[in-house]
């Protein structure tokens, strides 16, 4: 399964090699990997760690909350909304909390 992940911080689209966990889902890892690639490509520190809880269903319209927790230990909330799944090729938006 293929992710790509445009990101509300100005970031731009990036499609990856996903891993498929079951029908229709993206693994936790992958995802959490893969968002925090992506907020490192667009704000040029990588995040200490993204925690989400658990694998993405490959549904459009489907949300999941996620954790940011930033070098300096501070957390913030992101919310992943799936935008289209085609296939294997799964896209979704990553929309980081205001602080």
């Amino acid at each position: 399964m293929r992710i790509a992940i445009p990101v509300a911080l100005a970031c731009g689209a990036v499609l990856i090699a996903g891993c498929s966990t079951g029908p229709g889902s993206v693994d936790r890892h992958k995802v959490e990997k893969e968002v925090s690639d992506e907020l490192t490509k667009t704000v040029g520190q990588r995040p200490k760690a993204i925690t989400c809880p658990g694998d993405l269903k490959a549904v459009e319209g489907t949300k999941m909350r996620c954790q940011l927790e930033a070098s300096d230990g501070s957390k913030i909330g992101l919310t992943l909304t799936v935008t289209s799944v085609k296939d294997s090729d799964v896209k979704f938006h990553i929309q980081v909390d205001q602080k």
